[in-house]
């Protein structure tokens, strides 16, 4: 017997329910990006390599799926070559192009690219899948949908105040409870000046991001791995560790970088971005240990975590001033998120949150008997789809019990049923699966029955 085929782990399929509840979340987050007057745009799966790498960091890096050449891919590479070079060597010898591992980078070569054809700021949001070349486990997969939104060209902090409004107002639809975490670089950049490891800055946030992951005496290890002493590691607890309400980490935060005048900026943004959002309807927090390991967030970064499900982040984004620079064009800002729309799927899924209705496909279903009863709900069909009922007929003449056993399996609510005494009296026998109810109804009384 052949071998039943299968998919690449951290990858899934969607059948038509699944499909259905995807939309929903694509369809959700595409009309909130529109109130706030972002336009849509979408980048090829893959980029250049040049394009994508040197852009996520050295673990960022390692996570890319690399394409290899078309044609004879090994052409010009010898067998010494080939068996001596480095993994990574011999992949820049043998690849060109990459699948894209986020939306972000793809956004900024966009942007320089297109850069005569815009106006700034420029608002956009993108909904396309990424991949990444990670170890799947719970919530995390090698292929997934994101949810982009970004504002390029405009230094204003009011557009880190309306993309967290967006957020808020997304999961708020969705009824997702949530807790929107906002922390900036220049703080983190702050605590590395005045711990005396300015020069470690990346791998200090590399390390912290991970707190929630690997626990405190982990990240502590991982920080000495990196070379940082234990003095600043012992400085650095107390700051991991800081609790109470968002005013009270920002006096401290102030008084702990008071020598640092990055630091300081930082805490100044955050608490502009905080102070302009009391009517949240999730809660804001500032949380030192958020890092965005990405190398490119230069301000405020921002996650979000679902409250009543374990899972990882489900949103994440920051501001970044230096992207588009690495593409020839320096000196535009930027800031956006990423909804993580495979997440949120399964935090609706598990929390069973979905309109009842999103489920339900086909709402009605003509079972005919034979060729002339088709003939006669063709036009009846027709009538309801114009009407706006999502309708079908069963194609083939079969017996009544396997076309209500299809109407079943498929959910449908309504089934209307033609033979020779509905013919007779130009109507139809219209069921209602869900209560067992039914009426003999004319065409115009089906559409309004069910509308």
């Amino acid at each position: 017997m052949a071998q039943k085929p299968s998919i690449p782990k951290g990858t899934r399929d969607f059948g038509p329910i699944e499909m259905a509840r995807r939309n929903y979340i694509f369809d959700t987050i595409r009309s909130v990006y529109a109130l706030y007057g972002f336009q849509q745009i979408e980048t090829p799966s893959m980029e250049n390599l040049s394009t994508l790498m040197g852009k996520y960091g050295d673990e960022g890096d390692k996570l890319l799926f690399k394409i290899l050449n078309s044609g004879d891919f090994l052409h010009g590479v010898t067998d010494e070559q080939l068996h001596s070079e480095s993994t990574n060597k011999l992949a820049s010898r043998l690849c060109e192009k990459g699948l894209r591992y986020d939306l972000t980078v793809p956004f900024a070569r966009y942007v320089v690219q297109h850069r005569d054809e815009l106006t700034l700021p420029f608002r956009r949001y993108q909904i396309q899948p990424v991949w990444r070349a990670d170890r799947p486990q719970k919530g995390r997969y090698r292929e997934f949908y994101q949810c982009d939104a970004d504002v390029v060209g405009s230094d204003s902090l009011l557009n880190e105040v309306e993309l967290m409004q967006i957020v808020d107002t997304v999961f708020t639809k969705f009824g997702i409870r949530v807790c929107i975490k906002i922390n900036n670089r220049k703080i983190l950049t702050g605590i590395a000046e005045i711990i005396g490891a300015a020069d470690k800055i990346v791998d200090i946030t590399v390390a912290i991001d991970k707190l929630d992951k690997i626990g405190l005496d982990n990240v502590n290890d991982e920080l000495r791995r990196c070379g940082i002493s234990e003095e600043a590691i012992q400085t650095l607890q107390p700051i991991i560790c800081l609790e109470g309400t968002n005013d009270d980490k920002l006096r401290t935060m102030r008084q702990v970088l008071a020598q640092s005048e990055t630091g300081l900026k930082g805490v100044d943004e955050v608490e502009y971005v905080i102070s302009r959002l009391p009517q949240l309807a999730n809660p804001i927090e500032l949380d030192l240990t958020l890092a965005r390991g990405l190398n490119y967030y230069t301000g405020c970064i921002f996650e979000v975590k679902a409250l009543d499900v374990e899972i990882g982040s489900i949103t994440g984004g920051g501001r970044y001033d230096n992207l588009t620079g690495i593409f020839g064009m320096p000196g535009i800002s930027g800031v956006g998120i990423s909804f993580g729309a495979d997440r949120i799927y399964d935090v609706l899924n598990q929390l069973e949150l979905y309109p009842e209705a999103v489920s339900t496909a086909t709402q009605l279903l003509f079972v005919a008997f034979g060729a002339a009863e088709m003939d006669y709900c063709l036009p009846i069909l027709h009538q309801a789809r114009q009407a706006g009922i999502r309708a079908e007929i069963y194609p083939d003449a079969a017996k009544m019990k396997k076309q209500m056993q299809y109407a079943n399996a498929k959910h449908i609510p309504y089934v209307a049923i033609a033979g020779e005494t509905e013919m007779a009296e130009g109507k139809v026998m219209l069921k209602n699966m869900t209560t067992g109810e039914q009426a003999l109804v004319t065409p115009t009384e089906l559409i309004e029955g069910i509308l």
